[in-house]
């Protein structure tokens, strides 16, 4: 079924490259979620063959991939090791977004890019426990102040998805002379910088989503790179992608699973494998139609974004790609389980690996009634506009 959504050479070049991964971490997969063991080595691998810069332009010296690009590649990788991808899918996701849309000076962009194609990883740290997703616009109670011509920051962030590896945490704080939130850039040898190995759930298990720990951490001047105008979400931001583009690449595995079984599980009462019932070719059915209908709005709002003529008409399609793509994957998942049975419970098989990972989707921005709400808003707005 990807088949029909790889349009380039440059798409298949990329494909080959992780395909020749494949069998290594889908072998590892189950270690890493049984004890919670970030996969450090499946990251570097990824950095060995440049895949951590393919979101950084040509122009800085990178591979220059799409965001539709991106989501192929992404959910392809998903299928291996949805922690594998997940965690590089940030990285991926914070650089496209800094250079697309020139979040800081020229030269600072291309001084990190430089570090980008030598192999340094970033990711955004913005959650707290006290504001919850910073979506929903709570004022981070990480502080910055200015002292000495230097600034003093201080707070916890949670969620820092791989956080093991990261050369740069580029992370939110509310800066009172300006009554602002801002971004500092943050490396991770910085004195007073530690993580807090705090991440123990039952969801995406190995992807080192720490607390970041900052104690008095300084630094000077221009490691504030960004005093966004807008709250955090305000902008459509297509790189969020990678997010619904790894749960769908791990429906895709629960998908493949289920057929499999299918197709081999012949119980002495048939003859025959159980592919031949009518219940299981209506839940391979309904399983096909829902990766279906996922695949062909993520692809074509992907689209959508690398598109200059198209992308300022964009609203809340990013949001509603998320909404229906995570939820589809839990669907997806939860048939294959229905399919295969009890033998889908086992700590052995990797639907319950499936089952507890689609989960984490619903709690990676945006959150499914911040969707909603906003489809709603813009109804009304869009209809009192026509008065």
């Amino acid at each position: 079924m990807l088949h029909l959504f790889v349009k380039t050479e440059r798409q298949k070049i990329w494909l080959q490259k992780l395909y020749e991964k494949e069998k290594q971490f889908k072998n590892q997969s189950a270690q890493i979620d049984e004890l919670a063991i970030f996969p450090k080595e499946n990251i570097q691998d990824l950095v060995d063959i440049g895949y951590t810069s393919i979101t950084l332009p040509a122009a800085y010296g990178g591979e220059g991939l799409s965001v539709y690009d991106m989501v192929l590649l992404q959910e392809t990788l998903a299928s291996f090791d949805g922690t594998t991808a997940l965690s590089i899918g940030w990285n991926l996701g914070v650089v496209g977004e800094l250079f697309e849309k020139k979040l800081w000076d020229d030269k600072k962009l291309q001084l990190f890019a430089k570090e980008i194609l030598q192999g340094a990883l970033v990711n955004r740290s913005v959650s707290e426990a006290q504001t919850g997703s910073p979506s929903r616009g709570g004022k981070p109670g990480t502080i910055a102040i200015k002292q000495d011509g230097a600034w003093i920051l201080s707070g916890r962030k949670t969620f820092t998805t791989a956080s093991p590896v990261l050369t740069y945490f580029l992370t939110s704080a509310w800066i009172e002379d300006k009554q602002k939130v801002g971004f500092f850039l943050l490396h991770k040898d910085q004195i007073g910088l530690s993580i807090d190995e705090t991440w123990d759930v039952i969801s995406m298990r190995g992807s080192g989503s720490h607390d970041l720990v900052l104690n008095n951490v300084k630094v000077d001047e221009s490691k504030l790179v960004e005093l966004p105008e807008k709250p955090s979400g305000g902008e459509i931001n297509g790189w969020m992608l990678h997010i619904p583009a790894c749960y769908l690449g791990i429906a895709q595995a629960a998908r493949d699973y289920a057929v499999h079984f299918a197709n081999h599980h012949s119980p002495n009462s048939l003859n025959g494998p159980i592919s031949q019932l009518p219940n299981v070719q209506q839940l391979l059915g309904e399983i096909d139609l829902e990766l279906m209908k996922a695949r062909h709005l993520i692809y074509s709002v992907a689209e959508a974004c690398d598109d200059n003529s198209r992308s300022p008409f964009l609203t809340n399609e990013i949001g509603v790609v998320k909404h229906t793509v995570t939820n589809a994957a839990i669907t997806i998942v939860d048939k294959a389980m229905r399919l295969v049975g009890a033998k889908s419970l086992q700590r052995s098989n990797p639907l319950q690996r499936y089952y507890r990972d689609v989960r984490a989707g619903l709690h990676n921005p945006p959150m499914d009634d911040v969707t909603i709400k906003k489809l709603a808003l813009s109804a009304i707005e869009e209809d009192k506009s026509k008065q």
